[in-house]
């Protein structure tokens, strides 16, 4: 081989190795950079509520919030509430677009591009239906649902077993009853609220049977159930879901 050759080739490996370290850079800049801006979005979110004294309600009538939300319905009008797994990553704004479900697959709160994206609530559903899904990433850098992940292992349930989904409404709790790994064209994701106590009973039965483990968590009829689902296994089909209801 030649020398000039030699030296054609060194210089394109180099050039190889040079890109290949930007890019990964780049990425995980950018990864960070989502990071930061969800965090400023919980910093919004966690400051004191300032209510007038005349505009209070009277306790008994006053629904419970832990979290100043308004800012961020200001912000964007997709906004609809704040997931929250106590003690994980799991803390972040949801959003819901209806007629364009997947809006935020690939958009941050602002609107531009982001690959973490925005958990978002299924666009068929309603807040006030007994049984809504929330999508989220299952993310590299464990943000997003990753965490979700974790509740593979009955231990990690055992020390996480309740979310929160707050909203203009309030704060309601979950009681996680079942963690199942299924395809994303399971008979679950189809699942809605019934006014028929049966198949109420016959869904909350099928997917406790779905489980990875049981949890000894009632489900009593007439009480919202929330999915949280994100992208988990060897097919892009699959998902791991965690399903609480309202306490």
């Amino acid at each position: 081989m030649s020398k000039k050759l030699f030296y054609i080739l060194v210089t394109v490996l180099l050039m190889i190795i040079a890109f290949s370290c930007f890019m990964i850079f780049s990425e995980v800049s950018k990864s960070e950079q989502e990071k930061e801006d969800f965090e400023n979005l919980s910093e919004i979110v966690t400051k004191p509520i300032e209510t007038e004294p005349e505009q209070q309600e009277p306790e008994e009538e006053k629904a419970v919030h832990t979290r100043n939300l308004l800012p961020l319905y200001e912000k964007n009008s997709d906004f609809i509430g704040w997931i929250y797994i106590p003690g994980t990553n799991v803390d972040y704004p949801v959003v819901h677009t209806p007629y364009e479900p997947q809006k935020y697959l690939r958009m941050n709160f602002e609107g531009e591009y982001a690959m973490s994206g925005v958990p978002f609530l299924e666009g068929t559903r309603e807040l006030s239906d007994g049984h809504i899904i929330i999508y989220g990433h299952n993310m590299k850098n464990k943000t997003m649902f990753s965490d979700l992940t974790k509740y593979t292992e009955k231990a990690y349930f055992d020390e996480h077993g309740t979310f929160e989904f707050e909203t203009l409404d309030g704060l309601k709790v979950y009681n996680i009853f079942a963690v199942a790994m299924l395809k994303s064209n399971d008979a679950w994701y189809y699942f809605n609220y019934s006014e028929s106590e049966e198949i109420f009973s016959d869904a909350a039965e099928y997917i406790k049977e779905k489980s990875l483990y049981e949890t000894g968590v009632e489900t009593p009829f007439g009480k919202q159930i929330l999915t949280l689902s994100t992208c988990y296994g060897d097919s892009e089909d699959d998902r791991i879901i965690v399903i609480g209801i309202e306490q």
